[in-house]
């Protein structure tokens, strides 16, 4: 299975903070992949399993977040977690 990187625009008026931020953690370990997760322009990639590292992006509505996933799963994990940040709730 091939490394799929994607940047995706955070949409939720909320950003990835508190309850966001645990549902996107709650996908990513779903699945048999490797998710790594920076924030647009930084360099420092954080594990998209881990609550406190997803909070640490700060990553507000119109955020630029760039999703690394690599396993098995690699593709599931990409399209649900873009349709989860792509949500405007």
């Amino acid at each position: 299975m091939a490394k799929i990187e994607k940047t995706i625009i955070v949409r939720s008026r909320q950003g990835l903070h508190a309850r966001p931020a645990a549902m996107f953690v709650q996908i990513a370990n779903k699945y048999d992949a490797q998710v790594s997760v920076r924030r647009g322009g930084e360099n420092e990639v954080v594990n998209g399993k881990s609550i406190m590292a997803i909070l640490m992006l700060g990553a507000d509505c119109g955020s630029q977040l760039v999703l690394m996933v690599d396993g098995p799963d690699s593709e599931k994990a990409i399209e649900e977690l873009e349709v989860f940040l792509a949500q405007e709730e």
